[in-house]
């Protein structure tokens, strides 16, 4: 660009070189951030930059869906940021950093919404057509959201879980795992919803306190032969009293249910002598017990409860009513603890995991498992006094009841915490029903007809091949892993991929054929969507055996939707673009990265291992990356309820999206990220220092030519040569985080760096050269090279974080041969190489220290009114070894370095520290460089000149060989 886009001062016929840039002071982001946007998507920006790095090594960050209900909030906004940051800083690299956005579709909350607007009871294929379209309503939302933070991806091609393909695969990723043996069908306590009427997955529990009615009970002796023999006492000493053995529950509502009892096998139990009768109790619990019961003991005798195993003990509730005529054995189990209650447990298997294995383990069936609970938390009708009542309300009856029966020991409120339903925060329970699972510990069976490690194996193993950001994680999802139960495939759902099996009416056995039958079914759900199951009448497939069988009613887990996205999308739907075929390979991973919340080692982490365990044999992911939740000012959780919450809508049409993406960048992801009004106000002020720190780059290259103006690092001037050895030491750190996936290191040393390297130190002595020296100077020419590499570096680093800036910034900064037409095309910039960087580095840090030194005594000296501005001083610094000889190379040029009119270095007396004396300027003041100098006027015909100003603008130009 020519001389004379430089702005002149109308009053001066002197002018400086100050420069205009189209880069505005104020971002005016919520108004300018929607062009950004659009210009985006009629560019096809994302399009260009994957034609750019075509035949590049790929980079795949698989996205975990969001659901799709509801506007997104701030925690949406924390990952898609963080994703978008991840992915643009990896294309940087020259990677092909491909991002397929995505949405999980199907599942309960979509179903509640249909039925809060449609009514209950619709016809299956109805729920399912208005949940397809209400869900393609919140996808729409969502996504000019997501787009309006700037997150750039193929939001023209994303996927779903609804997806007809995606449906369709997933029928046949089922397939394949049942065809490895992994799926069965069992009667098993599963997490049940009374409100979703359905069982719940482990990542769809939560817990918060609950206070219930804690009892002890008494199950009264039946067997008092075999108790007698077992303590070595006579049977008649047994028989001449009452006799109970004590139990201790926060679950009155199970008692109902009970069929045995636990005790440890090697804790000591103690036979006691009460005014009320012979006790029960683990030994260590005895005096404890007895003072709650309030009654005085005598130990008769002690045992183990191994030498009880077996014994059967009375139903408390045998005596009021026939139904409960029955008796419970003791069975034992490593399990029980003598921390609180009596040491012994009551087993109800239909209601308890740890009850139902013991039971099943002891020989019991499942058709002889009691359980009277239905879907709903009604007992049901005839279970005998209490039929018909919901369990909560029947918790005090019961106890009413047992203490009529003379078998309750104590009674009393009691909070624990317990489990809940995350989505309706009601309290749930355990229930025995008929589900499929995906068997944790089974094994399966290879291709070849070997057995394979089991599930659990398999995962443990995938964990500790796979990389965590941040580290604990593996931890974390390694114990889940460890110690979770079999996975309930099934759900009790309208809207949801069918488990769609045909099973025998009589024997409840699969269909033989059922392989084939999966994927003649996957074919029709390909065009037609899981509705095809539903209008599908069996004997268009089975012919004349479908009168033998039935259509299963269940739908598959939401989270087998999400967790085998891997196989529905990466090697289904978006093959193409996500596909690698060297994750075939044995060590291939299909993902180099899954990035959610906290949240999701139990959740989308979690299923995603499980599934490609069974299908591959391995995780999906090579890394694993999460953050966490967003909390208010005061560490407080977001809650509409408190009024905490930040919009990011709001944000964005108050402050701009860009604040959004700073203070996502700028906060450490690994624990929680704190947001509010103050926060924000703080981060718009980080924005507005980096980005006035670009507009005075960009302004004082505005008359710069790369291809014209270059120079040889070798014919800078050395503070330039050491602020380009700064920027690539920084950029090496910086590529470096980046490579972690660290961002806030990122944002503080690029704050930093604006702040103390360029606007506190090298911009601030730069302004005299660029400002004063001849338009063509080779000086300042060398000053706007430095720049230039400073600004290549800089807008790249900022543009995964700060992209509307740093795209507005590289359109205005388009000069060389190598611009491209957006940032997101070309790659970090290569900033040039410095000869002896490390000792240019060490020496500008020693002249530096000594100008705070100086800046110092020039503040204390302005302060008190001998000078106003530090070019009214001349300093002299007395300092010795480095110090001396760092500043004394810099000959007369020191004096740009310190921002004064002179500045003379002497020698300091021997072992004396830095000392320095400020002096105010005797001298006249230069008109148009504002140094006070000797030589001002010594031409006549420039009276208000110092020579360098009058050499610079009439003569051959000053010269200069530092600063």
């Amino acid at each position: 660009m020519s001389n004379d886009k430089r702005a002149k001062p109308e009053k001066s016929k002197y002018p400086v070189n100050l420069l205009e840039t189209p880069f505005p002071m104020r971002g005016d982001l919520p108004k300018r951030e929607p062009l950004w946007v659009k210009q985006w998507q009629d560019k096809q920006l994302y399009k260009k930059i994957r034609a750019a790095r075509k035949g590049a090594k790929k980079f795949i960050l698989h996205d975990g869906p969001p659901y799709a209900n509801g506007d997104i909030h701030i925690g949406h906004a924390v990952n898609k940021v963080l994703k978008d940051m991840i992915v643009k800083a990896r294309g940087l690299t020259g990677l092909d950093a491909v991002y397929v956005p995505g949405w999980d579709c199907h599942g309960m909350p979509i179903e509640i919404q249909i039925e809060k607007q449609f009514g209950k009871g619709l016809p299956v294929q109805e729920v399912q057509s208005r949940a397809r379209a209400y869900a393609t309503e919140q996808i729409a939302r969502q996504k000019l959201d997501f787009e309006r933070l700037g997150v750039l991806g193929d939001w023209e091609h994303p996927y779903m879980t609804m997806n007809f393909s995606n449906e369709a695969d997933e029928l046949r990723a089922l397939s394949k795992i049942m065809e490895k043996g992994y799926v069965f069908r069992g009667l098993k306590p599963v997490n049940w919803c009374f409100d979703c009427g359905s069982a719940l997955a482990e990542a769809e529990v939560e817990y918060k306190d609950k206070t219930d009615l804690s009892i002890d009970v008494g199950f009264p002796f039946a067997e008092t032969d075999k108790l007698a023999h077992a303590f070595k006492l006579p049977a008649e000493q047994l028989a001449a009293k009452p006799g109970w053995v004590v139990i201790w529950t926060t679950t009155p509502w199970t008692i109902p249910s009970n069929q045995a009892l636990n005790m440890h096998p090697e804790v000591e139990y103690a036979l006691v002598d009460t005014s009320r009768g012979f006790l029960i109790l683990a030994t260590e619990r005895v005096e404890e017990q007895l003072k709650i019961y309030e009654l005085e003991g005598k130990v008769l005798a002690t045992t183990t409860g191994a030498a009880l195993s077996e014994i059967r003990f009375h139903h408390p509730l045998s005596k009021m009513d026939a139904g409960y005529d029955r008796l419970s054995p003791i069975y034992l189990g490593d399990y029980v603890t003598t921390d609180t209650g009596t040491g012994i447990v009551h087993s109800a298997p239909a209601y308890g995991v740890e009850d139902f294995q013991s039971c099943k383990a002891h020989g019991m069936n499942d058709k002889d498992i009691i359980s009277p609970v239905m879907g709903d938390g009604v007992y049901a009708s005839t279970l005998p006094l209490f039929g018909g009542q919901k369990i909560w309300d029947a918790n005090p009856k019961i106890v009413e009841v047992l203490k009529a029966s003379g078998n309750l020991f104590n009674s009393h409120k009691y909070t624990h915490s317990y489990m809940h339903c995350w989505r309706h925060k009601t309290p749930i329970i355990y229930r025995a029903t008929s589900q499929w699972f995906a068997g944790m510990d089974v094994d399966p069976v290879n291709e070849d007809g070997t057995n394979g490690p089991t599930l659990r194996e398999t995962a443990l193993a995938g964990i500790e091949a796979t990389e965590f950001y941040p580290a604990w994680g593996k931890q974390r999802l390694h114990n889940m892993i460890a110690n979770r139960p079999d996975w309930t495939l099934s759900r009790q759902r309208q809207w949801g991929v069918p488990m769609a099996f045909f099973l025998h009416k009589e024997t409840g056995a699969l269909h033989p054929r059922t392989p084939e039958l999966l994927e003649a079914i996957a074919k029709r759900v390909e065009v037609h969507g899981i509705e095809a199951w539903q209008a599908l009448d069996p004997k268009e497939l089975l012919g004349e055996e479908a009168a033998m069988y039935e259509k299963n009613r269940d739908t598959l887990d939401v989270w087998f939707d999400s967790g085998t996205t891997h196989w529905t999308v990466i090697r289904g739907s978006h093959r193409e673009d996500l596909y690698d075929a060297s994750a075939d390979l044995p060590d291939g991973r299909l993902a180099d990265l899954y990035l959610e919340g906290s949240d999701q080692h139990r959740g989308w982490f979690h299923s995603s291992l499980l599934t490609a365990s069974m299908l591959y044999g391995k995780p999906p992911y090579k890394a694993l990356l999460t953050h966490g939740f967003t909390v208010d000012g005061e560490g407080r959780k977001m809650s509409k309820s408190v009024g905490n919450t930040v919009s990011p809508q709001d944000v964005s049409n108050k402050m701009g999206a860009e604040i959004i993406r700073l203070w996502v960048a700028s906060t450490d992801y690994s624990g929680e990220l704190s947001i509010s009004d103050e926060i924000l106000k703080r981060v718009v002020e980080g924005y507005r220092r980096i980005r006035n720190t670009l507009r005075f780059l960009l302004a004082n290259l505005a008359d710069y030519d790369h291809a014209q103006h270059a120079l040889p690092a070798s014919e800078w001037l050395e503070i330039d040569r050491y602020a380009v050895a700064l920027t690539g030491r920084l950029q090496q750190e910086i590529l470096s985080h980046y490579d972690g996936y660290e961002f806030h290191p990122v944002v503080a040393k690029l704050q930093t760096f604006c702040s103390e390297d360029l606007g506190g130190f090298y911009l601030d002595v730069l302004k005299d050269r660029l400002y004063t020296t001849a338009a063509n100077a080779k000086e300042r020419r060398a000053a706007q090279n430095a720049v230039y590499h400073i600004t290549q570096a800089m807008l790249h680093w900022m543009a995964p974080f700060l992209s509307f800036t740093a795209e507005e910034a590289w359109q205005i900064f388009g000069h060389g041969t190598e611009h491209t037409d957006t940032i997101f095309t070309s790659t970090y910039y290569d900033v040039p190489a410095i000869d002896q960087a490390d000792d240019l580095l060490q020496k500008w840090h020693v002249i530096r220290e000594a100008r705070a030194e100086v800046t110092k005594q020039l503040e204390a000296v302005r302060v008190d009114g001998e000078i106003g501005s530090s070019l009214q001083a001349e300093v002299t610094i007395q300092a010795g070894g480095p110090v001396l000889a760092a500043l004394q190379s810099l000959s007369d040029d020191l004096r740009f370095v310190l921002l004064t009119s002179a500045a003379k270095v002497a020698p300091a007396p021997e072992g004396g520290d830095l000392l320095v004396t400020v002096t105010p300027s005797v001298h006249a003041k230069c008109e148009r460089c504002w140094h006070y100098r000797a030589d001002v006027g010594r031409d006549p015909a420039h009276p208000t000149l110092c020579g360098r100003c009058d050499s610079n603008l009439f003569g051959a130009g000053e010269h200069r060989s530092h600063a």
